[in-house]
Parts: C-alpha cells; sequence; structure tokens
C-alpha cells in the first residue's frame, strides 16, 4: 500500500518531532496526561486507518490497547475486527497516520514562499531577543555553554517539502563578534499558522590563531536525514539509512526518560545518564558479516567535559536497518590537571571495513 522508503522517512520524521517537544520534564508529565485523556488518532476509527481510510468517531465504541491508551471504533465490528491483530493493525494505522502526515504537510508547504519563512523566523527571533537583552539565547550541545548570540541575516532556506522548511540563520556572538555561528531553523506549516520544531547549531566557530573560523558540525544536519531525498540503491543512500536507524533508536530511548540516555558501563556497572550530542560520519561497514556501526558522542549529564563515543551496531533485517548492538568506545578519563580524554575501551585493528560515505 505504502512506498517502503516513504514509511520509513515518516516514522523517523514523527518521532524526531515528538523528541523536539517531549523532553522537558514538565512538557513530558504534560503530554503523558494528555495521551491518557485523549483518544489515539484523534478519535478517528483505528481500523479504518489500519485499512487506509479516515473515519470519525464518536468514541462511544472503544479498546483501551496495552500502553494505557484509548482507540475508537465506528463501531462493535470494526472492533472486532482490529482485535484480530491488534499489533499489526496498530502498526498499519500508525503508517497510514504518518504517510498522510507528510502528504497533508507538503499540501500546507504549498500555500508559503520562502519569503513567508524568512518574515516568520525573523519575527521569532525578534521576540526572543526583545524578552532577552536584546540576544537571542541559545544552549550549544556540544559544550553546554549558555550563548548569548546576535542576529546577523538569514542566509538562505532550504524547502524539504513534505517535511518543513530549514532556514540558516547567521548570529554572532555578543561579546566577540568574530565569532559567528550558522543556526539551522526546522519550521513546519501545522494548521494555518506556521511552527518552530527544533533549532540546532550546523556550524560553530573555531579559532584558528588570532582570527575564527565557521566548520560544520555535521555535512547534513541530522534531522535532515529521514527528509532526505533518496537517491536509489547507492552506498551514499545507505550510509543515510544507517545514520536514520541510530538517530531513530536514540530518540526511543530519550523519550523514556525526559531527553536522558541510559547504558550500562559493562567495566564498572555504572548506570550512565548520557545527553547526546551528535552522530559522527562516515559510517562503517564490516566486511566479514556486513553489518554496519556508526559513533556517535554523548556527554555525561550533568558535566561539560565528560564526554563518551558510543558505537551503534546496526543489521539490516528484512529492509530494514535495525541496532542491535551498543557499545561504549570510549570514556572520559581524568587527568592529574582535573582535564578529561577519552580513552578507548576496544580497538578495531584486527577488524576489516569499508567506508560508507
Amino acid at each position: 500500500m505504502f512506498s517502503s522508503d516513504l514509511i520509513h522517512a515518516a516514522r523517523v520524521a514523527v518521532l524526531l518531532i515528538a523528541a523536539c517537544v517531549a523532553f522537558g520534564p514538565d512538557t513530558a508529565a504534560a503530554a503523558a496526561t494528555a495521551a491518557a485523556s485523549e483518544p489515539e488518532f484523534g478519535g478517528q476509527c483505528a481500523m479504518s486507518l489500519a485499512e487506509g481510510e479516515q473515519v470519525a468517531t464518536d468514541c462511544s465504541v472503544k479498546w483501551v490497547g496495552p500502553d494505557g491508551k484509548t482507540y475508537c471504533f465506528g463501531n462493535e465490528d470494526a472492533k472486532k475486527r482490529f482485535l484480530k491483530d491488534p499489533q499489526g493493525n496498530l502498526e498499519r494505522a500508525r503508517e497510514y497516520v504518518a504517510v498522510s502526515e507528510v502528504e497533508a504537510t507538503g499540501k500546507r508547504m504549498d500555500h508559503y514562499k520562502s519569503d513567508d519563512i524568512q518574515d516568520f523566523v525573523k519575527g521569532v527571533i525578534t521576540q526572543k531577543a526583545a524578552a532577552n537583552g536584546g540576544v537571542f539565547p541559545f544552549t550549544d550541545p556540544v559544550t553546554g555553554t549558555q550563548l548569548k548570540l546576535v542576529f546577523d541575516k538569514i542566509d538562505f532556506v532550504r524547502t524539504l517539502h513534505g517535511y518543513g522548511f530549514f532556514p540558516d540563520v547567521i548570529f554572532h556572538a555578543q561579546d566577540v563578534p568574530a565569532k559567528t555561528y550558522l543556526v539551522d531553523f526546522w519550521v513546519k506549516p501545522q494548521g494555518d499558522k506556521l511552527v518552530v520544531f527544533d533549532t540546532r547549531i550546523y556550524k560553530a566557530p573555531r579559532q584558528e590563531g588570532t582570527s575564527w573560523t565557521l566548520m560544520a558540525r555535521q555535512p547534513i544536519p541530522w534531522w535532515w536525514i529521514p527528509a532526505s531525498e533518496h537517491p536509489g540503491q547507492t552506498e551514499q543512500a545507505r550510509g543515510w539509512e544507517v545514520m536514520s536507524a541510530v538517530e531513530e533508536d536514540i530518540v526511543k530511548e530519550r523519550a523514556k526518560d525526559n531527553g536522558i540516555f541510559k547504558i550500562k558501563d559493562a567495566k564498572t556497572g555504572e548506570d550512565l545518564k548520557l545527553e547526546f550530542v551528535g552522530t559522527h560520519q562516515p559510517v562503517r561497514k564490516l566486511q566479514q558479516d556486513g553489518r554496519f556501526f556508526a559513533c556517535t558522542d554523548f556527554r555525561k549529564e550533568g558535566t561539560k567535559d565528560q564526554f563518551y563515543d558510543v558505537d551503534f551496531w546496526v543489521n539490516e533485517k528484512n529492509g530494514k536497518m535495525t541496532v542491535d548492538e551498543v557499545r561504549l568506545h570510549k570514556v572520559p578519563e581524568k587527568q592529574a590537571d582535573g582535564s578529561y580524554i577519552q580513552v578507548p575501551r576496544y580497538n578495531f585493528d584486527d577488524l576489516k571495513f569499508d567506508v560508507v560515505p
């Protein structure tokens, strides 16, 4: 019924959007309360959605699933058919909703031009700066520092049909004007208005001698991955598929505990609480078993300089990339001067692999 690539992309996009708004404890609590009181799918018939149709109901016929959520049905027969395979039908319903959301967003995007997006983002920046002494406050996820940025201009706007607009905005640091940042906004039409779903640093300043230069954090911002145009069955495409699988797994784990990623240190037995920073490139593929792996950066919760390198091992099963192992690759070790360096727990000396761009 649906393109597998579109379904996968839509699933990841929905997860990322949910992650953007559900990481704060207050927001998470509110979301949990809303989930308990409001029926899933806006009260539409879950069985009809599984069959590829949208049918509104009064929710007089309903079922509470093992997840505690309420699902509505148009009649008793629809409920009976649904309960013959609740897990499968629920998955099909979610796939249909995800794909429909991408299509609906694409149609709403057609009503906006690049100038509209620029005007909207400028308004958001101006309003936030006015409430913060003339500067745009932003937390750098890599350093954990609170930045005070001054708006310079919007460089350009990228458009990913079905997912939203991504304007690149240039700022400079209030205290050092030579330090410039390129910040990407994710703007999406919701209903009859525009909404900022996320804001991330694309390029950050790095000092070289007495001057500053802009360095990309990643070639493509991580939240673009699910919306990237699929260039076919090439290694380039497969590299992004692996990164999408890794990002999706991280989002799922973070959503369980207000944005914190938990992993046990097998050597020390410590239950680590980590904050996600970013995913590395390139992706690699092991020659001996065909598995992929990607490296990621996390910072220990509550610290600014204790970084962990975590490897995600990805296998392809039934045409889908799935994370099947997560391992601590490098851990922070305190030095005599009080600083931390990353010490590897294992290396790849005995492994042969190919780089996947």
